[in-house]
């Protein structure tokens, strides 16, 4: 909740006219490493779009994350839809472990009745594109699917890129504002 990364996509999502809720999942709170169940996981997504709900009453919803936290929102919404949540949004969606790429971890998408943006980085270790733009094309037309060119999972751009790592942020941003006004 307290990572940099997540601070500067508040701020520029913030920029760009869409507020945030930020949480944690227990066992960050705990400061433990090893993730908690999936069952307690989703029972915090839950939570913090009730939260939400509750917070910006009337407001336009949308639930997601980056990374684990993303997966959690979708598996949270394949299990029963996300009260008041108009769609849901991925900064770097974790299709994959490292090193070990498959699609298991997409097949409750299919479950989801919402629109999904995925935000993915074109070098990300943990979703390669020839086994994520499949996914999503199966899944069209409730995904988009946003790549950045050379970002890997944290969004991270090489100088050679010719692209910086804020400006990543601000693209990131607005592609979110710019979609959520689709809906």
């Amino acid at each position: 909740m307290r990572h940099p990364f997540l601070g500067s996509l508040s701020r520029e999502l913030a920029d760009v006219g869409v507020a945030t809720l930020r949480y944690q999942f227990p066992y960050m709170e705990r400061r433990r490493k090893v993730p908690d169940s999936p069952a307690l996981l989703t029972a915090t997504v839950r939570a913090a779009v009730a939260a939400a709900t509750q917070h910006a009453a009337g407001l336009p919803l949308l639930a997601g994350g980056k990374s684990m936290g993303g997966r959690m929102t979708s598996l949270a919404a394949s299990q029963q839809p996300l009260e008041n949540v108009r769609g849901l949004v991925f900064f770097g969606y974790p299709l994959h472990p490292p090193n070990r790429p498959g699609t298991e971890r997409a097949e409750h998408l299919k479950r989801v009745s919402v629109p999904m943006l995925f935000l993915q980085g074109t070098r990300d270790q943990f979703a390669h594109l020839d086994l994520l733009r499949p996914v999503c094309d199966g899944l069209s037309p409730r995904v988009t699917l946003h790549l950045f060119e050379a970002a890997d999972h944290s969004f991270h751009v090489p100088k050679s890129s010719g692209t910086t790592d804020a400006q990543v942020m601000k693209e990131l941003a607005g592609s979110t504002a710019e979609w959520a006004r689709r809906l």
